[in-house]
């Protein structure tokens, strides 16, 4: 129970990140799209695992994109950081 809170959480914590990156005019929008669909994923009813792994792999797509300003880069490589933490406790 106490670790579907802290799972929980931090979905919470990533979904905010996302937001704020979505919200963001300077994000290409092919990169908004994947973040949009990620957040879906992260709020399916799957496994922590799973909507984890949906969303990493949504977003890794774009985390090289050429045209991501180096600040929102930095914001996906800690999404990434916190989903990786959600899939290897599960």
């Amino acid at each position: 129970m106490a670790e579907e809170k802290k799972f929980d959480e931090t979905i919470t914590q990533i979904t905010q990140q996302l937001d704020l990156l979505l919200n963001d005019n300077s994000v290409p929008r092919n990169v908004k799209s994947a973040l949009d669909e990620a957040k879906k994923a992260l709020a399916q009813k799957e496994s922590y695992a799973v909507r984890a792994s949906t969303a990493t792999y949504k977003i890794d797509e774009v985390s090289n994109d050429i045209n991501l300003p180096p600040y929102a880069r930095t914001v996906i490589w800690n999404i990434l950081s916190l989903l990786e933490s959600v899939k290897e406790t599960n």
